[in-house]
């Protein structure tokens, strides 16, 4: 049997698991198959008396097609604004150095808004 984790997860891992399980047309017991789990810790984990170790998660989040951050948290949690998601995407086009230059660029904006936001604290 499975340990509880120290901290608790959001209530949204409850009714992700449920909708990403279905949308994969899959029953309780077919996930618990897949991920080598006995199908009543699939039930626990839906109604919510129960948390999966991290290995666990991998392995759901693995099977269920998703990352760990949509399955914990949901879509968009913590997904950049829609203002900067096109930019991002841009990104992923740029060559290693372009990228480097970029992500730079970012880091030297935020510590600038940190130190900021610190002198007027």
């Amino acid at each position: 049997m499975e340990t509880t984790m120290i901290w608790p997860l959001p209530m949204e891992f409850v009714k992700r698991l449920i909708e990403l399980r279905k949308q994969r047309g899959l029953t309780q017991q077919a996930l618990a198959d897949a991920i080598e789990l006995h199908v009543n810790q699939i039930k626990r984990y839906e109604a919510g008396t129960a948390q999966p170790t991290l290995d666990t998660l991998v392995r759901l989040a693995k099977e269920l097609h998703t990352t760990l951050d949509d399955l914990v948290f949901g879509e968009d949690h913590r997904s950049p604004d829609d203002d900067f998601r096109l930019q991002f995407e841009a990104l992923s086009q740029f060559d290693e150095n372009e990228r480097m230059v970029a992500k730079e660029l970012l880091e030297s904006l935020i510590l600038k808004h940190n130190a900021k936001r610190a002198f007027e604290g």
